[in-house]
């Protein structure tokens, strides 16, 4: 079914008059459409951003609160800052709400993975959950964690995108990915939590390196039936999650103190992973073996000459 958000697309070159504040806006194209709005990259002179245009004044202002409070926490880690304008603009006699934010670059984590291999996993990891610490320690949980909205650019940097699911801790979870919630695995509420946020990076990861058993497990587990255990089984026959089989089980069981103690966790297990592959047999290319061959049987030539001379 068509939503009203991509029935209304505002074509490329596009002006955005700002009502209050009169800041313009040039649309380049659009970066993504969500069921409260549509997200352009737009231009100011030289200067990019991300313009969300919604379609409740409501919702819209909600995220930029949201959006507004995490900038005020920002400040003091020397931060530049993610909100830049709300507004509203006239378009066909309606007035239009819409806020700027600054534009993230960035590959969608499968595909970050895939260009630049899954040995990335432990630092892409420890910053997405450095990220979603300070959210919840800002009294928030982001709820909508999915592959489409975490971007990774410059060797690993992170950034969440689309803040439209961001909910207060306490109350009910307003928008959601039902792969990711941990309502549809029988492994929680729909309450925002920061175990909410935990199931769903555990789920990122499942899904971006075993999507393929995994939508098959969908497809052959009643809804009733489906739960942790069912992921856990596709953790420890996953070679490359299985290095993190408790981990992942803690995060799905929501069984951290708080997510500073989750961050600290993984770090830990990701180092422990690192010392054990270099405790591994060292791989000798055969050029090198066969190098060292053929000295030793040199050496043991010039030495019979040497003896029998």
């Amino acid at each position: 079914m068509t939503t009203s958000s991509e029935r209304n697309r505002l074509p490329p070159g596009t002006v955005v008059t700002g009502k209050w504040n009169g800041k313009k806006y040039k649309l380049e194209r659009l970066l993504g459409v969500g069921a409260n709005g549509q997200v352009y990259l737009a231009s100011q002179g030289r200067s990019f951003c991300a313009l969300k245009i919604g379609t409740e004044a409501a919702e819209l202002q909600g995220e930029a609160n949201v959006l507004a409070s995490l900038d005020g926490t920002e400040r003091g880690r020397g931060r530049p800052p993610f909100l830049l304008d709300v507004d509203d603009f006239s378009l066909n006699g309606r007035d239009i709400p819409f806020y700027s934010m600054r534009y993230v670059p960035g590959t969608p984590l499968k595909n970050y993975l895939k260009r630049h291999g899954e040995h990335w996993i432990g630092v892409i990891g420890y910053r997405l959950l450095e990220r979603l610490a300070e959210l919840h320690e800002a009294g928030w949980v982001f709820c909508d964690i999915k592959n489409d909205n975490v971007l990774v650019h410059d060797y690993g940097r992170v950034e969440l995108v689309d803040f439209g699911g961001v909910t207060a801790i306490g109350r009910s979870v307003r928008q959601f990915t039902e792969l990711y919630d941990r309502g549809f695995w029988s492994a929680g509420s729909r309450t925002a939590d920061a175990a909410y946020d935990w199931f769903a990076f555990g789920m990122l990861w499942l899904h971006a390196t075993d999507g393929k058993r995994l939508l098959q497990l969908l497809n052959t587990r009643l809804p009733q039936d489906r739960g942790v255990e069912d992921l856990m089984k596709l953790v420890r026959s996953n070679s490359r999650l299985r290095p993190m089989e408790k981990w992942l089980e803690r995060a799905f069981h929501g069984s951290f103190g708080d997510s500073r103690e989750a961050l600290g966790e993984w770090r830990l297990a990701h180092r422990k992973q690192g010392t054990d592959a270099a405790k591994g047999p060292a791989h000798v290319p055969a050029w090198m073996a066969g190098l060292l061959i053929l000295s030793v049987a040199l050496c043991a030539t010039l030495a019979t000459v040497w003896l029998f001379r």
